[in-house]
C-alpha cells in the first residue's frame, strides 16, 4: 500500500516508516528535517505542514500524522492547526482506507505546558470529528496517545538518571515504551484493524492507571 508518514526523521516517526518498508510498502515520508531512512520504497519529502504551498503528494491509501513540536510557542501552530490542514488536503484521497494521529497522554490528564497540552487535546477532538465523517466510507480513524517514550526529543531526560528515574517512578511498569512499539500498534491499527475507529488509544506503561490508596 501506498503510505504517508509525517515526521519521520527521527523518532516515533521513522519507526513507522521503517515499520511499513519491513512489511513491504511504499512509504512517503514528509519532514521539515533532512531524510534519515535511506531504502528502496521510501520517498522524502523536507517541507513543513504549516507551508501554504506543499510539494505534489501521492494519494495515499494511510495517512499517519506524527509530525510535531515541543516547543510551546509553536505548539498550536504545528501540532493542531498544521495537522488539520495537512490532514484535510488528502483526505479526498479515493484510495484512503485509514487515517492516524500520533497525540500525546498529556491530552487526558493536562500534564504539560498549556499550549502543547491543549494542542494534542485538540488533535484528539478533531480525529474523532473526522471519523464521523469518514466513516461512511468505511476508512478508521483513530489515535495513538503515547506517554513517555525513547526518543532524541525526551534527551533531555533520558541523559539525565536522576530525572529518568524519577519520571519511571510515575509508572506502574517502571519503563518507557520504545519507537517500534507504537509503531506496531500503528501498523494494527491501519492495515489490520476494521473495526476500530474513533478511538484514542493510551500507551503509557500504566502512568494515569498509577494511585496510592490510602486506607
Amino acid at each position: 500500500m501506498d503510505v504517508l508518514v509525517t515526521g519521520t526523521s527521527s523518532g516515533i516517526g521513522a519507526a513507522i516508516a521503517r515499520t511499513f518498508l519491513d512489511e513491504g510498502h511504499r512509504v512517503w515520508g514528509v519532514d521539515i528535517a533532512p531524510a534519515s531512512i535511506e531504502r528502496p520504497g521510501y520517498v522524502h519529502v523536507q517541507a513543513d505542514i504549516t507551508a501554504e504551498n506543499l510539494p505534489e503528494l501521492p494519494e495515499p491509501e494511510i495517512l499517519i500524522n506524527n509530525a510535531g513540536t515541543l516547543e510551546e510557542s509553536d505548539a498550536i501552530a504545528v501540532n493542531l492547526t498544521g495537522t488539520i490542514r495537512f490532514t484535510e488536503r488528502l483526505i479526498q484521497s479515493p484510495r484512503l482506507r485509514s487515517v492516524l494521529f500520533i497525540a500525546s497522554a498529556s491530552a487526558r490528564n493536562g500534564a504539560e505546558f498549556p499550549q502543547y497540552v491543549a494542542s494534542k487535546a485538540g488533535i484528539v477532538g478533531y480525529m474523532k470529528n473526522l471519523a464521523l465523517a469518514l466513516a461512511p466510507r468505511g476508512i478508521t480513524c483513530n489515535a495513538i496517545s503515547p506517554g513517555g517514550v525513547i526518543t532524541p526529543a525526551n534527551s533531555h531526560i533520558l541523559d539525565d538518571e536522576e530525572l529518568y528515574q524519577q519520571v519511571l517512578a510515575e509508572t506502574l511498569l517502571g519503563k518507557w515504551a520504545e519507537p517500534e512499539e507504537i509503531a506496531k500498534l500503528a501498523y494494527f491499527l491501519t492495515v489490520h484493524n476494521r473495526s476500530i475507529t474513533g478511538e484514542d488509544i493510551l500507551v503509557d506503561n500504566g502512568e494515569m492507571l498509577k494511585s496510592n490508596f490510602i486506607w
